[in-house]
């Protein structure tokens, strides 16, 4: 997987993760530490810490770029810079994985994540797993695909109409 792919999918999972967290109602208990853990076990079997891997190593590159495009000559010590960032923020990944396990424990009991966590180590779910972003990346295509048709349609469509009306197009 590239860079860009990973991004992309990180992001995808991010923006998944940002409607999933809108608020709870007020009578909703905190999550248990027993569900956490679940949760957490859940983020892992999901392929969501891979996916988030790349969070890193890209805000980092992405800093990099932004010195570099002022003064190209900063590349060497950026390199360097950015090298050891790299490996200082890596564990900082804790951070977010813990987050999203605990958006999972907000969202469904410790029994429900429980079965979540069975059906990802099942056969069908480590497949669902694998495919799961090939499946996305797939879907996203036809989507735009799609839209860009309807879009070339509905354009033509209009055009035809304000012809009807009188303009000249």
């Amino acid at each position: 997987m590239t860079f860009l792919q990973a991004t992309r999918r990180a992001m995808q999972l991010a923006l998944v993760g940002a409607a999933l967290s809108s608020p709870l109602p007020a009578l909703a208990a905190p999550p248990t530490p027993a569900a956490l853990a679940v949760a957490g076990e859940l983020v892992k079997m999901t392929g969501a810490t891979t996916l988030f891997n790349s969070l890193v190593p890209g805000v980092v590159e992405q800093s990099k770029l932004l010195f570099l495009q002022q003064n190209p000559g900063l590349a060497g010590d950026l390199n360097v810079i950015a090298t050891q960032m790299r490996a200082d923020l890596t564990p900082r990944l804790n951070e977010l994985y813990a987050e999203v396990a605990k958006i999972y424990a907000e969202h469904f009991t410790e029994q429900e994540l429980k079965e979540l966590l069975a059906f990802y180590n099942s056969a069908v779910g480590k497949k669902y797993v694998a495919e799961q972003g090939i499946v996305v990346n797939a879907s996203l295509k036809f989507a735009q695909d799609w839209a860009n048709k309807l879009s070339d349609e509905v354009t033509a469509k209009m055009r035809e109409e304000l012809k009807k009306k009188g303009h000249a197009l």
